[in-house]
This record gives C-alpha cells, sequence and structure tokens, in this order.
C-alpha cells in the first residue's frame, strides 16, 4: 500500500482520515485512534524505509518529541515502525494556526501580546533544553497559536541535537548547517554543533518580527542574507520600519538576545523570556508598537529535504478540530 492510498486504512491502530501535507521525507495525515483521539500521522517516505540516516533521523526527532513534556509542547503520543516496514510518528493535534499566519493576518502586535506569546515559547525551549535538547530551528512557521485561549504550542523537533553528541553521531555532515536562515545564530553557519545559546537568537529574531513586522536582516537572497549574518550587526529594532516606536528597555532586552557571540546574550531562554516580561510591564512599554498596516509575508530560505523538517515547511496543515 502506498502513502497516497493511506486514507481509509487503519495504520499501527490509527484509521487514517485524511492526508494534512507532505515534504521532502514525510507525509502527515489526519487520523484517529481509540486512545489518543485526534491525532496528526507523520509517515516517513517509502524511498527513505531503508535510508539508514533518513530512519535514524525520523527515530531521533520522535525521541527527543517524547523526552519533553511541557504544556507549551506538542505531545509525542506513539513511534515506531508498523506492519510492512513503515515508520510513523503520532503527534498530539493543535489547534489553532501557524504563528506566522497569525501574525500576518493580525497584523503588528503589541508588546504586551508578545510578551504573552513569547513567555510561553521561552518556558517550551527552556524544557527541551533542560532536558538536553537544542530545537535549532525556531521561528513562527513552527509554532502554533489558538486564537481563542492565546496558547501557542511547539510543533517540531525535526532537526533538533542533542547537546550530548559527539562527532560521531552526527547526522549533519560537517561543514552544512541546520535551520532557517532568516532565523539562525550566526555561529550555526559553520556548520559545528550549536549549543542553547543559539536558540535564544532565534527567540529574539521572533520577537523582533512579531513587534516590528519585519526582521533584523534586510537581505533578500541568501547569499547576501549569510553575508549579511557573518558581517553586519543587525538592525536596531526601533529603526526596522518608519513610524515604529519601541519602548527602549524592551529594544533592549531583544537586541542583547540577538547579539553576535553567544556569550553577549542572555544565560538561558528562561531569563530571556523574563527580561522581556520585564522590560514590558515597565510604564512606558504600553499601546501598539505601530499603528497599522500588516506584516509582509516571508519566505523561509530552507534548507533541501534531508534536512528539513516537515511541520517547520509545511504552512497552514492544522485546522481547528476536536482534540
Amino acid at each position: 500500500m502506498t502513502l497516497e492510498t493511506l486514507v481509509g486504512s487503519t495504520l499501527a491502530g490509527y484509521a487514517v482520515k485524511g492526508k494534512v501535507g507532505e515534504g521532502g521525507t514525510s507525509t502527515v495525515f489526519r487520523a484517529e485512534h481509540p486512545l489518543h483521539g485526534v491525532v496528526a500521522l507523520k509517515v516517513l517516505r517509502e524511498k527513505l524505509q531503508h535510508d539508514k540516516t533518513a530512519v535514524a533521523r525520523f527515530l531521533r526527532e520522535a525521541q527527543f518529541g517524547a523526552r519533553v513534556e511541557h504544556p507549551n509542547i506538542v505531545r509525542t503520543l506513539d513511534y515506531g515502525q508498523a506492519e510492512g516496514e513503515r515508520y510513523f510518528l503520532a503527534l498530539e493535534w493543535a489547534n489553532g494556526e501557524l504563528l506566522e499566519k497569525y501574525a500576518e493576518r493580525s497584523g503588528p502586535l503589541s508588546c504586551k501580546e508578545v510578551a504573552a506569546i513569547l513567555s510561553q515559547i521561552c518556558s517550551a525551549v527552556q524544557a527541551a533544553h533542560d532536558a538536553g535538547i537544542v530545537h535549532r530551528d525556531l521561528k513562527p512557521e513552527n509554532l502554533m497559536i489558538d486564537p481563542e485561549t492565546g496558547r501557542v504550542m511547539l510543533l517540531d523537533f525535526g532537526i533538533a541535537a542533542d547537546t550530548e553528541t559527539t562527532p560521531e553521531q552526527r547526522l549533519t555532515r560537517q561543514g552544512f548547517f541546520v535551520g532557517t536562515l532568516m532565523y539562525v545564530a550566526p555561529e550555526a553557519l559553520s556548520g559545528e554543533l550549536v549549543g542553547p545559546s543559539a536558540d535564544q537568537y532565534s527567540l529574539a529574531t521572533i520577537a523582533y518580527f512579531l513587534l516590528a513586522g519585519a526582521l533584523p536582516y534586510s537581505g533578500k537572497t541568501p547569499r547576501e542574507l549569510f553575508s549579511q549574518l557573518l558581517t553586519q550587526p543587525p538592525t536596531p529594532l526601533q529603526g526596522a520600519r518608519p513610524g515604529l516606536s519601541i519602548p527602549s528597555a524592551v529594544e533592549d532586552v531583544v537586541m542583547r538576545g540577538l547579539a553576535r557571540q553567544p556569550a553577549d546574550r542572555f544565560p538561558s531562554a528562561h531569563v530571556f523570556g523574563d527580561a522581556f516580561m520585564d522590560a514590558v510591564t515597565r510604564p512606558e512599554a504600553v499601546g501598539r508598537p505601530f499603528s497599522s498596516g500588516a506584516f509582509p509575508t516571508t519566505a523561509s530560505v530552507d534548507l533541501p529535504p534531508e534536512e528539513t523538517s516537515l511541520f517547520g515547511r509545511l504552512k497552514g496543515i492544522f485546522r481547528p478540530g476536536p482534540r
């Protein structure tokens, strides 16, 4: 049975109801299970079933997800190898919409709303760091927000890395970086293993984008962005767009998170999140940072299929539904 014909069948006890999306390595289905209810069922593509690296990366994603339990991280419910040697991963179904879509639809967000969103993401990322996992691909496309409740969920550990990984255990070739260029920390560009502070850089970039509707670097091509990340400081948040008004305390926190040297950033994702919240609650940090207009659409500069994660590359694959 091919992946295209899985809809209407049962795989490892999951009744496959419909196809949600697909990427270079996996296909995602909406499925139902007697115990887990509605889930996102991720299935490794047939051509990769016997690719040792692809299988190892797929199973590593499942294992990382299972290692971290947090209210703002989509739970890994089940994974393994079903009948016919088919590898699968069952994930908690997340209601809402991708944070990228929410930002584009809602326009620039107030400091207060960004603080509420960022505090949840920082808490989730800190839990991953405490479990010895660096995410390496934090971006609005990998985050889900439920507009009704304000709850934010981290979706994906597809290219995460263990902080204890040795060079011999790496699945990414030496000299090749992973992640999305617009959100990746400068130190990741060398292809070396990065630490938790690289995730903090990505968190600061997300905060910058939500507040300003722009990104810290203006490069239009991967080559230009790559060069700017290596040689130029980020655009100050206050100067991201004409008419933008950001309290200085908030800008200071974001720009410190974007420091070129990891040692110049905050000690942890948790400390960064707390510093941002503290800056926002100061008297001068009120109102909306930008009076009108919408976010520009941003296109991810993704890696080849073998180095990317499915959920981060698909946009709008989850829709509100039962849990």
